[in-house]
């Protein structure tokens, strides 16, 4: 652990504290004031009680900083007193490199070594490790993408389990402790172009759902949280896409809804039938939608750019052509950043790129005209909200800061020495921030 001597200091009761295992009912209801996954606790990309700081640099607001000995892009995310994460991390000897042999790949990374998938619990009072579990080692069939990483998939959590999914190495549940509970071998997924694996779980009471889209035959699971119990399974006619499914329950019938190749698609939670479907996305959807307000917005701009916003409640069958599809634009629309929903805006990156736009989230009509984030360049990064002010993290070490007048005004550029492609993280009066080298607590030193 790496960071100020001073700051943090007489923290010795509250480490005690944390390190009393297990939940009390008080934090599982007061499961909004965490991140419990990786678009937060509502899935919108927003927290409604977070005061994370506006302005850091490595000397300044740096609570403290984890050195990470694994690459992975997933989110962090916070329970009580502990952040935890997945990683990936090269062990035994390096072999001669392994290239993908899959037509159509490029920009890969060939495969050199075996890794250890594990996840990790760190303190959030102190930086420390507090357990790591290694789940699986195995040696990955696809290196990936260059610019991606073995464990994409962001972990989620109810305050009882820690559900993490790696894809091709399985799906698992632990206890708060790091014990393992429970595992699924879903297959061997083959992404196209090898580019690599990334749809993170969804979570809703006591059902937690998988997507597995790639090249070969595709579908979407649910399991019991408690056993791993596979409840339903459903086959997709659609390849590769890396968006994450969004469970939608205050609708009847519940339901889990993934934007993919071609269509967006909602399925029943209980039983994995499908209920609707909306045309108008194109093919490597990444970007994961949000709801709320009775609207989903679903983006992609790969082949095109197309943004739809969906009236959820009582659509059925095909609805491209019908009033559930609210509103649409085509203009300026992301592509590996998800959109982010937050007090009546759906704000939103052009593809990758330093654009901002904000549209009204009930009528698609502008809040402002899009404003180019200058210092900032290219941005995997979804952006998170919380206290009137909008994050954007960009791979280049940089962080912006704005509010949320119309149009939004720059507060602060802040850079760090490191890379960022995960989302951040809110909860409390933290920001935290997962980087290639680093996971950093971003915390005002004047905050209790």
């Amino acid at each position: 652990m790496i960071g100020r001597p001073d700051f943090g200091l007489g923290c010795a009761t509250v480490l005690l504290i944390s390190c009393v295992w297990g939940w009390s009912p008080d934090l599982r209801a007061d499961a909004n004031s965490f991140w419990p996954q990786w678009r937060g606790p509502f899935n919108t990309g927003t927290s409604n009680t977070a005061e994370p700081p506006t302005t850091w640099s490595e000397s300044q607001n740096v609570r403290w900083k984890h050195p990470l000995t694994g690459k992975s892009h997933a989110t962090p995310i916070v329970w009580g007193d502990f952040v935890y994460l997945t990683t990936a991390d090269p062990v035994g000897k390096p072999f001669a490199p392994r290239h993908a042999d899959v037509e159509g790949a490029h920009d890969n990374v060939p495969v050199r070594r075996a890794y250890a998938h594990a996840v990790l619990a760190i303190n959030r009072h102190t930086g420390e490790t507090a357990w790591r579990t290694e789940v699986k080692t195995a040696i990955p069939h696809e290196g990936g993408h260059y610019t991606g990483s073995l464990a994409a998939a962001s972990p989620c959590t109810d305050g009882e389990r820690i559900y993490a999914h790696f894809g091709s190495q399985g799906l698992f549940a632990l206890n708060m402790k790091g014990k393992q509970l429970w595992q699924q071998q879903l297959g061997t997924m083959q992404t196209r172009h090898a580019h690599g694996e990334g749809s993170s779980p969804a979570l809703h009471g006591d059902t937690l759902v998988v997507a597995w889209d790639h090249e070969g035959q595709s579908f979407i699971a649910a399991f019991d949280t408690k056993t791993g119990e596979q409840r339903w399974k459903t086959l997709r006619d659609v390849n590769t896409s890396w968006s994450s499914p969004v469970i939608i329950a205050d609708v009847d019938p519940p339901q889990v809804v993934i934007a993919a190749t071609g269509r967006v698609r909602a399925y029943r939670l209980d039983t994995g039938k499908e209920i609707w479907s909306c045309d108008g996305l194109s093919r490597n959807v990444v970007a994961t939608p949000v709801y709320g307000g009775g609207l989903l917005y679903a983006a992609n701009s790969y082949d095109w750019q197309a943004l739809l916003a969906i009236r959820v409640a009582g659509a059925t069958g095909d609805i491209t052509t019908t009033d559930h599809l609210a509103w649409s634009t085509k203009r300026l629309t992301p592509y590996v950043p998800s959109p982010l929903l937050y007090k009546g805006t759906i704000y939103f990156l052009r593809h990758n790129h330093n654009v901002l736009s904000g549209l009204n989230a009930l009528s698609g009509e502008p809040r402002h005209d899009p404003i180019r984030l200058f210092g900032m360049r290219e941005l995997f990064a979804s952006p998170v909200a919380a206290s009137n002010r909008i994050y954007l993290t960009g791979r280049d070490g940089v962080v912006s800061v704005y509010d949320t007048a119309s149009p939004p005004k720059r507060l602060a550029l802040n850079r760090l020495d490191d890379a960022f492609s995960a989302s951040p993280a809110l909860a409390g009066s933290d920001l935290y921030l997962r980087g290639e080298r680093f996971l950093y607590c971003i915390s005002d030193a004047t905050a209790p």
